[in-house]
């Protein structure tokens, strides 16, 4: 099993480079109200210099359909990722991905396709019931996220056997700033739940 890792909230170059020099198959940019949030622009420096193979992810929440052109048109994204109620209101070419969230809780979840799974509010550090999703999991590629980090993705990793894992605040020294020894932990931690699994 090689677990997908996503490392969200990004907004340099430096961060971008030490998260796929440590291993994430993912960059996540926020373009949404956050301490993490970053224009358009910005997101587009950041990942000047990446490699094709890492996909690059603009991270929404209820956007409208003009922030959602700007971002594709200025950031050229390679995944949209918000709630998977907004994707109904959203032009997305069929060149993008679309990664719908579904919330702990939510009514209904749908187990086709990638998806990622959290709590209710995104960047909070809180995490979601495992056991409950894990039996989610079972029935599809499910990107697990919400209050992970180095010192319990190991456990998660195990418990709820997800295709990937998706981090922001448990990679970080204060809220928006990426910690790059934090990234490489969490990104180890990762690699060793998978063998023992």
């Amino acid at each position: 099993m090689n677990t997908f890792i996503k490392i969200c909230g990004l907004r340099s170059a430096a961060d971008v480079v030490a998260a796929v020099a440590a291993g994430a198959n993912a960059v996540g940019f926020v373009f949404t109200n956050s301490v993490r949030q970053v224009t358009p622009a910005q997101a587009k420096l950041a990942v000047e210099n990446v490699a094709p193979q890492v996909r690059r992810v603009a991270v929404m929440r209820h956007p409208g359909n003009d922030l959602c052109q700007r971002v594709i048109e200025e950031f050229a994204p390679d995944v949209i990722q918000t709630d998977a109620e907004d994707f109904g209101a959203l032009q997305i070419p069929e060149n993008i991905e679309c990664w719908p969230v579904f919330r702990e809780g939510a009514a209904e979840i749908a187990t086709t396709g990638l998806y990622i799974y959290e709590g209710a509010q995104s960047g909070s550090g809180r995490k979601v019931d495992w056991s409950r999703a894990a039996e989610i999991a079972r029935r599809g590629r499910m990107i697990l996220a919400g209050g992970l980090a180095e010192d319990n993705v190991r456990l998660a990793v195990q418990t709820v056997r997800p295709w990937g894992v998706d981090v922001s605040s448990g990679v970080e020294s204060l809220p928006g700033y990426k910690d790059h020894d934090l990234i490489r932990h969490f990104i180890s931690a990762v690699r060793a739940a998978e063998k023992e699994l």
